[in-house]
This record gives structure tokens, C-alpha cells and sequence, in this order.
């Protein structure tokens, strides 16, 4: 055993080696292992460990021991073998009581105890009398993450020779979701296409989809829904359980559980009943039957995420029947076998004439408490829909009785799509981080998701995808930066997007303290950038029809009105906004009295949702003393300006980047500031009809006329 493992060990070495000779393409990751430089405190760990001990023979086990003798040699630059005994120096010890007498031999039971079935422990202890470092968990799967998390601290060049680290996760299901049609094309992909290739399955395992799996272990991801949430009833036909099983199969080292889209009509397009009514029991014994199916070839089935009578999708209203009911027919159906219904919360009715932003609220306010124990209501981080900036969704806090998982949006829909540099977490830490005030002051929107404000054991977030098969995975370098800080902001929505970014940077290109900084600072400015020259003030949905690329206020008379720009910035000779008080739409009365009361006053409103909430005139005064069209300019101007600065940073780091991976930012940068120009021109000169005022001082003069900028129509935009 021990010949065969040192020989596997020099070849992944080799591979490693060579690898790492290549050009960078971006395809490791954030999961680069090439030897630590200036090693630090750590050069006295190089010299102490000997070997790596990973008792027993799993296939979660098997990737556990591959993952940490790569990681090892790698950044520590010398052989680590893989042995079944203590050797006479320091080793690496990983494994659970079960698995391994070493780890047993360890008193840690309470220690374990107290980090449930996720979690691990990170302990600096001693065996027999030797220094050894402690991977230890009550699961395989846990103690993959401690793994990852030990090559983590490795990577960033932590100091380890101490370790007392306890960690577990604070919500249950971290769950991407793709908007992958079964054609391979991507709703809102900006990356390639879907990396799905149903043709090849089962028979062909793509290398890249253990890639995958082993991307979203290191970052604590444990489920992957694999289909668009604009459902095909055909992937729940048997040859596509057939390929969906052997996905599962690759997936589950890995600690990855699969979960598909449940298109409600499926009863009548697959299943040939003349009903998809959720309380009749024909339907209800079809889906049972089918929940049989499914588990008899993937026995650790995820369950269902479920669009229903939304943007055209069928569901229980068909039915005059409610989201509750149609929620509890697929949770019934799964529940025997552990499994979980995610339903969306995105609706808007096509007869409503009420604000959108209050009809998810009013479609499901008054259901709290009639779901089942095993359903989630999964609810977009803001009212509308993905903007740069939104308010945080009233229905947080406002179901104390349902389990109401977050959903974010990797993919830059609203925010540049594939070329812009826009790291999102410190939009999804100010949204985690708001305070709903449903039990008091302290009760944050994070409170809501990981279930401890209302004491869910069940609990979630998910994140819409950015990934494809362009061969960095997500098309822009830093779009990679997001989809980490998901997977890490899943697992505790409390980490800072500062901590995570510097993560991020040091394990991705560098733990050179400059390059650190400058690269941080980037990404920390980046999205109010995108804010500034898109949105600034609250504006909210001005951007293009359909493909949501580029600037479009002028978008009306569409299909319905809620899908029109005009709709939203209420723009007019006497002002611009949208009146959200209770002498507008009232959508303010749906939040808590502290947060209602704030938002009503447009002086005790934060300037970054004023046109969110209020339709103010163009010579309102804001906190700097300016008109609010001199401030409004200003920001589009503000935001150009940041990408000019993000250049120069950018173009300082020459030499210190890998050139392929600089160039390809470079340009991308380019392509940024030239959209950034055309935000800004086009708004203006749009608002300007209405304001009559003139550009104040500091404002570039617009390249074009408004009409010019009208005609315009980006034919090539991928991802529709």
C-alpha cells in the first residue's frame, strides 16, 4: 500500500510541476498550490512534517489524501508521502474516530460534538510523543473542509504551527443554482456554455466535473441544482435521471448533493394526466411515484427548486390552488426520503397593477406557517429583480414561521455581465447585514437565513451560477472572486467582503503585501463603481430591453408595464424617483415600523436608496449641498473616474501578475470604461429632457447625442 501511494504521489507531483509551467489560464482557481516563496513562519513547519496519515480507503477519503498530498508538496516544495503509521517526525493527521485510531486516540470528543456533522476541528497537538496537525470531524465530508480550510491557511501564509481551529457551518444547504437549459445554453451566462454535456453521460465522466466538485468542496458548496428555474419537464424523464445519477455519482466524494428544477406541468407533459392540480390525488401520486424514481438512482437526492407562476411559468395558481399548496405536493413527495422542496418567491402578477416591489410580500405574507417542515422559500435578495442595488427584501423577518433562504445572483446579469470587474460581496454584505428589526433592533437579514432569529434548524442560500466552460470557468478573472465569496458567505454570512477578497487575492495571484492591497482595493471599490455609472441614488431597472446590456431609461411600451425603464425612475419636468411612502405605492409599510420610519424621510434616508423610495425634485438638496442633479451627474461621473483608477492600478501591477491573466484584465478593463462612458453619457443626456439643466463642472461632455445613444443595439450580448 505504501509503495503504491508513493507512486501515485511522484506522478501527481510531476502533473503538479508541469501544470504549473503552463500558461496561466486561470483554470486552478483559487486552488493553486505552487510553492510558498518567502515562507515565513512556516519554514519551520516545512522541516517538521514527514508524512501524510490518512487512514482508511473511501472514495471521500481517497480525495481527502489526494487533495492534501498535492496541496502539501506543492506549496511546501518537498515529497510528503502518504503513510498508514506515525512516522518518526511530524505527519498531517486526517479523519474521523470512525476512520481513524489515531484520531480517536485524541481527546476531542466533546470538541466534535459541538461542530455538528459539517464542521471540523483544526488542532496543533502531539501523538506518541510527535508534533502532528489534526484534520479531525464526525464526517468524511467534514473532514474534506477542514482539509481545505488547513491548505487555506497554508496558502495565505497563516501561521499554523499553533492551530485550535473550530468550524462549522452556519447554514444547511449552500446551493448553486444553474440556469442550464438541457440545449447546453445558459439563461444569463456570461461564461460559455452550460458545462452539462447530457450528450456524452452517462458514459463520459469529464475530468472538469470533478474539478467542479472538488472547486465547491473547498468553499464549503454542498449542493448543485443543475437545471434552469425555467424548467424542462424532460430532465425528469428516465434517460435524463440515467446522466443526472452519474453527475451525483462524481459529485458525492465530494460531499456535493444534486438537486434538479420540478416545472410544475410535468404530470401533463411527461406524465400524460389531463390536471397538474396540486390537491388532486392523481397528481399527487404521480410525483410521489416520480420522487421514487429519482431516489432509486441517486439515493442522496437533494430534492426540487421550483419557478411557479412567474414570468410565465406554470404553477398552482392555474389552479385557483396557493404557492403553499403546490409547495406541499412536492415536499410530501420527497420527505420520505430526506429531501427538500426550495420554492421561489419571485412572483408578480400579470393583473396586479401594485407596485412590483410589494407583491411578492402580498402573495406570501399570509401563507407563513402553511408550508411544510421540509420546504424554503427562496427569496432574491431585493424586491425587484438582481439590481446593482436594492434594499433588502422585506419578506426577511416578516415569516417567522418559515424557513426563508437567500438568494443571490453570481452572474453579473444587472451588473456588466461577463466584462465587467464587479466583486459582489460587499453587496451581499450590506444585504446580510441590514437590519429588519422584526424582533428588535439586531435582528439582521443573516439572523433570518441561517435560521437563528426565528430558530429554523432548517436553513440555506443560494447563488444563480457564473460558471461555463470558457476555460477560467467564469469568463472574467475576478468573476471567479465571486463565486468564491458566495460559497464562503454561505457558510458564514458574517465573514467580512474584505476578509474574504484578501483570501481570495492571496490564493489566486499573490501574497505580496502591495500586490495584496492593490488588488483588494480594486475589488472593494469596484461595485460601488458599477453602482455610480449605472444606478447611483436608488435608480433602479434603466439598463437595456431583454438583455439588460448598456443603458435603456428611455425603454416603454413594452409587454407589460414593469418591464419598462420608465416605470421604475418615474422621471418627469418636476423630479425622478419612484414614491415607495405611503403618498406613493406605500411598499414602505411592509417593512418594520424602526425601518419604515427611516426610509419615509428622504433626510433619514441613506443617499444610496433615496430614488428608491422617493420621487424628489431636480433641485432637491443633498447631504453635500448639491442639486440633486448636480450630485446625480456627478456620481456617473464618479463612476468612469473609478475605473480610471482601477486602470492604473491594474496597469501598476505589470510584471507582478502573470501576463496572461494581466492582459486579459487589462482589456477587459478597457472594455469597462468604455461602457462606463456609455452609462453615463446616455443617462444624462436622457434625464437632462426632463431636468433642463446643464452638466455641472467636473462632468465630461457626452461623446454623442441622445439619439445616437437610442439607436444603438447590442446584437452580440450572450446569455438572453
Amino acid at each position: 500500500m505504501i509503495i503504491k501511494r508513493l507512486s501515485i504521489f511522484y506522478i501527481l507531483l510531476f502533473l503538479l510541476a508541469a501544470q504549473s509551467s503552463l500558461a496561466e489560464d486561470g483554470y486552478r482557481l483559487w486552488l493553486r498550490y505552487d510553492q510558498i516563496k518567502d515562507a515565513g513562519k512556516l519554514k519551520d513547519y516545512r522541516k517538521n512534517i514527514s508524512a501524510l496519515v490518512v487512514e482508511g480507503d473511501s472514495p471521500t477519503l481517497q480525495v481527502i489524501e489526494k487533495e492534501l498530498n498535492i496541496g502539501l508538496s506543492g506549496l511546501l516544495g518537498k515529497a510528503i508521502p502518504v503513510t498508514d503509521k506515525l512516522p518518526k517526525k511530524g505527519a498531517v493527521v486526517a479523519g474521523t474516530p470512525e476512520t481513524s485510531p489515531l484520531i480517536r486516540s485524541l481527546d476531542i470528543k466533546s470538541k466534535l460534538q459541538e461542530v455538528g456533522e459539517e464542521g471540523y476541528l483544526l488542532l496543533s497537538t502531539s501523538l506518541n510523543g510527535k508534533k502532528v496537525t489534526a484534520i479531525a470531524a464526525n464526517t468524511e465530508v467534514g473532514v474534506l473542509y477542514g482539509a481545505f480550510h488547513f491548505l487555506r491557511l497554508l496558502q495565505t501564509q497563516q501561521d499554523i504551527n499553533n492551530l485550535a481551529i473550530s468550524n462549522s457551518p452556519e447554514t444547511k444547504h449552500r446551493v448553486l443554482n444553474h440556469w442550464d437549459n438541457l440545449d447546453r445554453t445558459v439563461e444569463r451566462g456570461y461564461a460559455g456554455f452550460s458545462l452539462w454535456d447530457w450528450h456524452k453521460l452517462p458514459d463520459y465522466i469529464d475530468p472538469r466535473y470533478i474539478d467542479y466538485a472538488r472547486a465547491n468542496a473547498s468553499i464549503g458548496i454542498n449542493g448543485t441544482v443543475l437545471t434552469n428555474v425555467n424548467a424542462n419537464a424532460l430532465v425528469l424523464t428516465e434517460p435524463y435521471l440515467i446522466k443526472t445519477k452519474a453527475l451525483a455519482d462524481a459529485f458525492r466524494p465530494y460531499g456535493l448533493k444534486v438537486f434538479l428544477t420540478a416545472r410544475f406541468s410535468a404530470p401533463m407533459e411527461i406524465g400524460g394526466l389531463k390536471t397538474a392540480d396540486p390537491l388532486d390525488p392523481q397528481v399527487q401520486a404521480w410525483w410521489k411515484e416520480k420522487a421514487d424514481e429519482i431516489y432509486s438512482h441517486i439515493p442522496d437526492f437533494g430534492g426540487f427548486l421550483v419557478k411557479a407562476d412567474s414570468e410565465g411559468q406554470p404553477g398552482p395558481h392555474n389552479y385557483k390552488r396557493t404557492h403553499a399548496e403546490g409547495a406541499n405536493m412536492l415536499a410530501d413527495a420527497v420527505a420520505p426520503h430526506g429531501g427538500i422542496v426550495m420554492w421561489r418567491a419571485f412572483v408578480y402578477s400579470h393583473e396586479a397593477p401594485d407596485d412590483r416591489a410589494k407583491q411578492a410580500y402580498n402573495e406570501f405574507k399570509p401563507l407563513d406557517g402553511k408550508f411544510r417542515d421540509n420546504v424554503l422559500l427562496q427569496v432574491k435578495n431585493g424586491a425587484i429583480d438582481f439590481q446593482p442595488r436594492e434594499p433588502f427584501h422585506p419578506l426577511f423577518g416578516a415569516m417567522p414561521e418559515t424557513p426563508l433562504m437567500m438568494e443571490f445572483q453570481i452572474t453579473q446579469e444587472y451588473l456588466g455581465q461577463g466584462t465587467h470587474l464587479a466583486y459582489l460581496a460587499p453587496m451581499w454584505e450590506e444585504v446580510l447585514d441590514a437590519d429588519t428589526y422584526a424582533k428588535g433592533e439586531g435582528s439582521t437579514v443573516a439572523d433570518v437565513v441561517d435560521g437563528s432569529l426565528d430558530n429554523h434548524s432548517l436553513s440555506a442560500m443560494a447563488g444563480v451560477a457564473n460558471i461555463g466552460t470558457d476555460r477560467n470557468w467564469t469568463g472574467h478573472p475576478f468573476g471567479q472572486a465571486n463565486w468564491y465569496a458566495f460559497g464562503r458567505l454561505a457558510w458564514n454570512p458574517y465573514l467580512s467582503s474584505e476578509e474574504i477578497a484578501e483570501e481570495w487575492v492571496r490564493m489566486t495571484f499573490s501574497n505580496e503585501e502591495a500586490v495584496v492591497q492593490d488588488i483588494k482595493n480594486m475589488m472593494l471599490n469596484s461595485h460601488e463603481a458599477v453602482v455610480n455609472y449605472m444606478t447611483p441614488l436608488g435608480l433602479h431597472h434603466i439598463m437595456g430591453w431583454s438583455h439588460h446590456y448598456g443603458p435603456g431609461p428611455w425603454i416603454k411600451d413594452k409587454h407589460r408595464a414593469d418591464w419598462t425603464s420608465v416605470y421604475y425612475h418615474k422621471a418627469d419636468e418636476n423630479g425622478i424617483g419612484f414614491d415607495r411612502t405611503a403618498s406613493g405605492s406605500d411598499a414602505l409599510s411592509q417593512y418594520f415600523p424602526p425601518v419604515e420610519e427611516k426610509f419615509s424621510d428622504p433626510k433619514t434616508t441613506p443617499e444610496k436608496y433615496l430614488l428608491w423610495f422617493h420621487h424628489l425634485p431636480w433641485d432637491y438638496k443633498t447631504e453635500s449641498g448639491r442639486t440633486l442633479w448636480d450630485e446625480m451627474a456627478l456620481r456617473y461621473q464618479a463612476g468612469v473616474d473609478s475605473v480610471r483608477q482601477m486602470q492604473r492600478t491594474w496597469d501598476a501591477l505589470e510584471g507582478s501578475v502573470d501576463p496572461e491573466r494581466f492582459r486579459h484584465v487589462k482589456e477587459y478593463l478597457a472594455i469597462q470604461e468604455s461602457d462606463a462612458e456609455w452609462w453615463r453619457d446616455a443617462v444624462l443626456l436622457y434625464f437632462q429632457t426632463f431636468s433642463k439643466r446643464p452638466l455641472p463642472a467636473g462632468v465630461e461632455k457626452p461623446a454623442h447625442t441622445l439619439e445616437y445613444y437610442m439607436q444603438l443595439d447590442p446584437k452580440f450580448v450572450p446569455g438572453i
